[in-house]
């Protein structure tokens, strides 16, 4: 009887159980935590053991890959189901947004829109490890500060397009959009007024992307001030970014390469409304300053919850097009490589995300194959509600572009 082995227990680990951390079973449907009987067909075991973070991890991404495969006639893996039809909500809340918790402080995020070079669009991955930041602070701490580094590319990186064109920006990120990414969350630091929160986003066992948010409790202070909004058009007054494209379409004379981007532009199902207040011309090549206006918001209604839901929302829109600034005054030029290194933001006051807002993007240096862009986000009224800036390599083709009419 001493040699015997003790059979393993299959149910939620206690709080005082040493050793087994959980036994997961994986079904065809959402990973569900097994009660124990009998295994369904197609369903797996997955011991979690506390004392191998490694293990930890390739388990984590075995439910994952289990979750979409499923085995032999499974369905769609885990993940909120989407929206009804005719739902108003935005999707960045119902899906992009909306992360699994696997753990504690581990979840896993899935893709929705993916760019046309097949890498994960970079504020996907910044507003999904924001949610997971969040998730790990009370409900009266909000987030002032966000600071991260995209450190390796989960796919194969592709030509983008030129400079100037719609859409320049939001090509070349990290990450492989075939697979989910595990967000694993650190308590870094819990104070009386600040609290940090460290994230790493995972993808085949190695970190894809780093970041720490920083949280505070609301403090009044006396000392206060900020720039002042710059006076454009309304949104009400220009074209949205769809409109523009199929106005450029309309010319018979461009050229049949950027004629198939644009279409593949027009295609993507980008979950943001955008209104450039100064497009560039894509029909001319001269060099324009390094400045930019878009009105952005988030599609569908979001509408008043915690405020770190609207930052959340906020990073996945403010790198939309955003590097691509720092391309302006070299539009001559055709783009071999744009990929972002890193991503920080400021959140100043409160703002509704699903209302329009103007972000301000300029870019004040560029050389040594890299591009420096920073950003303001204004509310209607005036308010600067958000600060940001990034760094990003770019690698261009030496011969000047030619027409492309």
């Amino acid at each position: 009887m001493a040699n015997q082995r003790r059979p393993l227990r299959i149910g939620r680990r206690r709080a005082n159980q040493p050793g087994v951390f959980c036994h997961t079973q994986v079904t065809d449907g959402p990973a569900a935590q097994s009660a124990g009987g009998p295994r369904p067909a197609g369903g797996r075991h997955f011991p979690l053991r506390r004392c191998c973070q490694w293990h930890r991890f390739r388990v984590a991404e075995e439910m994952a890959a289990a979750g979409d495969a499923g085995g032999a006639g499974a369905g769609p893996g885990p993940g909120p189901p989407p929206p009804p039809p005719g739902d108003l909500r935005s999707v960045l809340i119902t899906s992009v947004l909306n992360l699994e918790q696997l753990d504690l402080d581990l979840f896993r995020g899935r893709q929705h829109w993916v760019p046309a070079t097949q890498r994960l669009f970079g504020g996907q991955i910044v507003g999904q490890a924001l949610v997971a930041a969040a998730r790990a602070v009370s409900r009266d701490e909000q987030l002032h500060s966000l600071h991260c580094y995209f450190v390796r590319a989960g796919g194969p990186g592709r030509a983008g397009p030129g400079p100037g064109e719609p859409g320049c920006g939001q090509w070349g990120r990290a990450g492989d959009p075939k697979v989910p990414v595990l967000y694993q969350v650190e308590r870094t630091r819990t104070g009386k007024s600040f609290s940090v929160r460290s994230v790493k986003a995972i993808q085949h066992g190695k970190p894809i992307f780093t970041c720490q948010a920083s949280f505070q409790l609301s403090q009044g202070s006396p000392v206060q001030h900020q720039y002042t909004m710059p006076a454009v058009p309304p949104p009400e007054e220009l074209l949205t970014q769809e409109e523009l494209i199929q106005k450029f379409l309309q010319n018979p004379n461009l050229a049949e390469r950027y004629r198939k981007h644009l279409n593949k532009i027009q295609a993507e199902d980008v979950p943001i409304d955008i209104k450039p207040v100064n497009p560039p011309d894509i029909f001319r090549l001269e060099p324009q300053e390094p400045k930019q206006f878009f009105w952005v918001r988030a599609r569908g209604y979001i509408g008043e919850t915690d405020m770190k839901v609207h930052c959340c929302v906020a990073a996945y829109i403010s790198d939309y097009a955003f590097l691509g600034t720092a391309l302006l005054p070299h539009r001559q030029y055709r783009v071999k490589f744009m990929v972002s290194l890193d991503h920080s933001m400021w959140f100043h006051a409160p703002f509704r995300a699903d209302h329009w807002m103007l972000y301000e993007c300029e870019s004040p240096w560029a050389g040594g194959c890299r591009g420096l862009v920073q950003g303001r986000l204004w509310r209607r009224d005036g308010v600067l509600a958000v600060t940001c800036a990034q760094e990003g390599v770019i690698r261009v083709e030496q011969t000047p572009n030619q027409s492309k009419l």
